[in-house]
């Protein structure tokens, strides 16, 4: 089944990628590769994870903040999002405060998503939330990414942190208040 793959393949395989590269034991090139291989698969998985979608569990505008260029993460959790009947507008990678703050006053979803794989770049998330904060703007906050953990979020007032894709979404349902259905396996 498509899920199995990408959790018993694709995301272990991109976190042994992770740390070679992080003990120096590959290098830039080999982790292009393996983003390249990811990006593909994913392409394929998609379709197959949407085929069995539940429908209306509400809107996620997410997107790599500011600086970051990194959007592996972020498309796996949207693809699963999507494949639990979240309808999500990607704003892609570089995502400035403006970016986040206009797509709320256009989608009105329910969660904003925020994803950095840089340590420099994680301030920004701190800067959006300031900012729907300053606005009164009725949305949920969820980050991630490698250098984020449930101590960081709390510090800069997201109100939900997911360490990957999969509690990406048991996440978005609590936070919009869905318990009761099943989760697309």
């Amino acid at each position: 089944p498509p899920k199995k793959i990408l959790d018993d393949g694709l995301l272990p395989g991109m976190d042994v990628v992770g740390v070679r590269f992080r003990d120096n034991i590959i290098f830039v090139p080999q982790v292009l590769i393996s983003a390249r291989a990811m990006k593909s698969s994913l392409a394929i998985l998609e379709p197959l994870l949407s085929e069995a979608k539940i429908e209306g569990a509400g809107t996620v505008v997410i997107g790599t903040v500011k600086g970051d260029i990194h959007d592996i993460g972020k498309n796996i959790v949207a693809m699963m999002l999507r494949s639990n009947g979240f309808k999500v507008i990607d704003l892609g990678i570089d995502t400035s405060i403006e970016k986040f703050v206009d797509a709320i006053h256009r989608e009105n979803p329910q969660i904003i998503g925020m994803s950095a794989l840089l340590t420099t770049t994680m301030v920004y998330m701190k800067l959006v939330i300031e900012r729907i904060k300053q606005d009164s703007l009725p949305v949920k906050v969820m980050i991630g990414g490698a250098p984020i953990s449930r101590n960081f979020a709390d510090q800069i007032g997201a109100d939900a942190y997911a360490k990957n894709a999969s509690e990406a979404v048991m996440v978005a349902r609590e936070l919009i208040g869905i318990k009761d259905r099943n989760l697309h396996e």
